[in-house]
């Protein structure tokens, strides 16, 4: 049994954010019921198009194990439907532009009023205050969160990073917040609101930073690369690779770093095996040496440091790198490449790098859940055709039966898509 069976989910998500929810409660084994629009459906499915004819990776990626059915919510058929849906249900996502579902005639108060135990969960850009109508995108999140600020190099301009923090990284934060209410609903047989916005999700990934903006006010950061010789304004600066915590860490250049753009290893200095690390790289001396025997008498030498690592670490691969250090304890990690992780054998076999086959494009690669449950084993399926699962869905969900069907369709309620391979 998986985790989350017998949980239904309404699945009212486009994009990025919200199917990164729904799709890891999917994997925990809820019917995740994704409604999309007849003829169209989510967006991404056209976006960013590598095969003529075949869902984008866009999709693909982000909804596995899922079902789709293709509504018309601006017909009153179509609108009697939905309300059915509201009531066999009990979740729904959405991650609409703010104020849209109300728009459809379904506030909050009218779900409750369908589904009083109905769990109603939404992303959205920003929390109550000045900014709660705009709309919010990745890179927006991740500035207005305080990632940005803090990302790049001194010298150079904000940077946002390639992770997608503002929503895979909310998705994440909304799908917490949905196990948390059904748990509660448990205790109290009532449903709830679940809220994440997208600031206060970057915001929670980047606490490290908020830590020292208060530390800051008590003088420089010693760990950052800007002490001693640099300046310190009022606000968390740019730090470049280094760790952001106790123990200094750097990119340092690997052997084959001048044709390859990822022959880079991160080299931290942990305190404990300080002794070790003299050893490997031929300074000895700095054991003994007070210039270098503290953490604390390091810190304003950690260019210097680094720079003598390098020196090494430039004599060998970054994976050679690795079979040195990692029996001697000392913390490192090779700079892998999308295409060095696609090609990992050790993720495949643990499901974090999954191949599966679809219908019209073929077999791809995605990825599978990042989180393990010993009881609870997750399987990732294709993601559904656009309208794939309408019959079934009105059939076993709403109990129509082929006559009601096919009113819906003719009355243009709910799409008809031809069936498809995938469905025989």
């Amino acid at each position: 049994m998986k985790a989350l069976e017998g949980v239904r989910i309404l699945d009212m998500t486009h994009v990025q954010s919200g199917p990164t929810c729904t799709q890891l409660l999917a994997w925990f084994g809820a019917d995740v019921i994704k409604v999309e629009r007849p003829g169209v459906g989510d967006i991404t499915r056209g976006q960013l198009q590598d095969i003529e004819g075949a869902d984008s990776l866009y999709f693909t990626m982000l909804n596995s194990n899922k079902r789709s059915i293709t509504l018309n919510t601006k017909s009153d058929k179509g609108k009697e439907i939905f309300e059915g849906l509201i009531k066999a249900c009990d979740v729904m996502v959405e991650n609409f532009a703010p104020g849209a579902i109300d728009r459809m005639g379904f506030p909050w108060e009218r779900i409750q009023e369908l589904n009083p135990r109905m769990i109603y969960a939404s992303v959205k850009g920003f929390g109550p205050g000045p900014y709660e109508d705009c709309k919010v995108y990745e890179n927006v999140a991740q500035c207005a969160g305080g990632a940005a600020s803090t990302t790049g190099f001194d010298d150079g301009p904000p940077l946002v990073t390639g992770a997608q923090i503002g929503d895979s990284g909310t998705g994440l934060h909304l799908a917490l917040g949905i196990v948390t209410a059904l748990y509660q609903r448990e205790k109290t047989g009532r449903g709830q609101r679940v809220l994440a916005a997208m600031q206060d999700g970057v915001l929670n990934l980047c606490r490290v930073k908020l830590r020292d903006q208060q530390r800051l006010t008590h003088g420089p950061l010693k760990e950052y690369p800007q002490y001693p010789h640099g300046e310190f304004g009022p606000a968390v600066p740019r730090s470049g690779n280094a760790s952001g915590g106790g123990q200094p860490g750097w990119i340092l250049k690997c052997r084959g770093w001048e044709t390859d753009p990822d022959a880079y290893i991160y080299f931290i200095t942990q305190a404990p095996v300080w002794g070790r690390i003299c050893k490997v790289i031929g300074r000895e001396e700095w054991i003994e040496d007070p210039d270098y025997a503290t953490a604390e008498a390091r810190l304003p030498r950690l260019t210097e440091i680094f720079d003598a690592i390098e020196e090494w670490t430039k004599t060998k691969t970054k994976f050679e790198v690795m079979e040195t250090l990692n029996p001697l304890d000392i913390p490192c990690g090779p700079i892998l490449s999308l295409k060095e992780i696609a090609e990992e054998p050790s993720l495949r076999e643990t499901g974090t790098v999954v191949e599966v086959d679809h219908p019209t494009r073929g077999s791809y690669l995605t990825v599978g859940n990042p989180i393990k449950l010993s009881d609870s084993p997750s399987d990732v399926s294709r993601s559904p055709l656009l309208g794939e699962h309408t019959d079934e869905i009105l059939s076993e969900v709403l109990g129509l039966n082929d006559g009601e069907i096919a009113d819906a369709k003719a009355s243009g309620a709910v799409g008809d898509e031809p069936r498809n391979i995938a469905a025989e």
